[in-house]
């Protein structure tokens, strides 16, 4: 079964209205947007993303999504209107009332009704209920997913992983974790200190610390970095953001390019920069790490230092950070992970546990493919 035309609940969560319109075995020639005053922006975002597929969109408003009475008369015109059209419910997004108001008039009218799981991303046929459901496709890229939320991507890292050369230098801060993440914190404050000078001088207090300049000696033989005296100067931005704690993120989102083959992942990037510019002023927020799999999102951060311990520390505030934006783009299915090369205190770990984030810290880095492995296929 392919209606021509597919009736969509809009709501906050618009990736099971998109994925259907992605897969050709039941893509439609048109799309209606039963939409509630204040989802109209949501619809907005909606009909961007459509439109560029090339279905045609028309919008049937609605004066309100939790008047179960106004919402059927709306749906018995719009069947009236369209009677003449082969036409079919998506009925996973709206309100509750949305869905069982649009629900009932279609099934009284015998017109076809779909379900979209949000966990299998199976399009499963409620009327007529003998039809087998259907395995949709994983055509949705990172930029339609995130633009359903409204964010816009402004700009994306890079999209090779570690280059061969610093390979053995990032192998060698995992292997020595243990001694380096004290002094590589201190290296991540100079290395943040130096933008956009890209110079810096060190404390005194740290003119005698002995593994930090074994740490920078590493940087130095990588070509990231020169040290005359108690002076660290960084050839270019590149270097020096590699020192800030960015060969994390590299390291990491090579892990992520090894597993994209073996366990399907659709779309993957790195330092993607997103805009929010329906907020004014817009709002910006950064992503190490992003894909998607079977239409989810998944998002990962990455920090190389802890900060202060308890509240307010750095791998808190990536905690609550991941913790928004999981929700804000990519909805109530999306997941996060915090890779730390620090150790996560009690206090982070349980915060971690509150906010449903997985954690991978410290030593068990070495066994990260293996944890991302059991974190995307649980």
């Amino acid at each position: 079964m392919k209606p021509d035309t597919h009736l969509l609940l809009v709501s906050a969560q618009p990736v099971p209205n998109l994925t259907p319109l992605l897969d050709d075995a039941v893509k439609p020639r048109r799309v209606i947007l039963l939409v509630s005053p204040d989802m109209r922006q949501r619809a907005d975002w909606l009909e961007a993303i459509i439109k560029i597929k090339g279905i045609k969109t028309e919008r049937w408003s609605i004066n309100d999504a939790w008047d179960i009475e106004h919402i059927r008369d709306r749906v018995l015109e719009l069947i009236s209107h369209y009677q003449d059209d082969s036409i079919a419910l998506n009925a996973t997004g709206g309100t509750k009332p949305m869905s069982i108001a649009a629900y009932e008039v279609f099934r009284a009218f015998d017109k076809p009704i779909f379900y979209v799981h949000p966990d299998h991303d199976r399009l499963i046929w409620m009327h007529p209920n003998n039809q087998p459901a259907h395995e949709l496709a994983d055509r949705i890229k990172l930029k339609e997913f995130l633009r359903g939320y409204g964010a816009t991507v402004t700009r994306q890292g890079s999209r090779q992983g570690v280059k061969p050369e610093l390979r053995e230098l990032t192998q060698t801060l995992i292997d020595n974790i243990q001694a380096w993440a004290k002094p590589l914190s201190v290296l991540n404050y100079y290395a943040a200190k130096a933008e956009p000078s890209l110079g810096v001088t060190l404390d005194g207090k740290h003119q005698n610390y002995h593994e930090l300049f074994e740490l920078i000696e590493h940087f130095a033989d990588g070509g990231l970095l020169e040290f005359n005296g108690h002076r660290l100067r960084f050839p270019d931005e590149a270097a020096r953001f590699h020192v800030n704690g960015g060969w994390l993120e590299e390291h990491v989102y090579g892990l992520c390019l090894n597993l994209k083959k073996r366990l399907a992942l659709q779309d993957i990037a790195r330092g993607l920069e997103v805009e929010r510019g329906y907020l004014n002023p817009p709002v910006k927020n950064e992503l190490d790490i992003a894909f998607l799999k079977n239409n989810r999102l998944y998002l990962i951060e990455c920090k190389t230092h802890s900060g202060k311990s308890g509240d307010g520390g750095k791998n808190a505030d990536a905690l609550y950070k991941l913790d928004s934006l999981k929700d804000l783009v990519g909805g109530l299915q999306a997941k996060a992970m915090l890779v730390s090369y620090a150790g996560l205190n009690a206090h982070d770990r349980q915060r971690a546990r509150d906010l449903a984030l997985a954690v991978c810290d410290s030593q068990d880095l070495a066994s990260l493919p293996a944890k991302l492995t059991a974190w995307i296929n649980p």
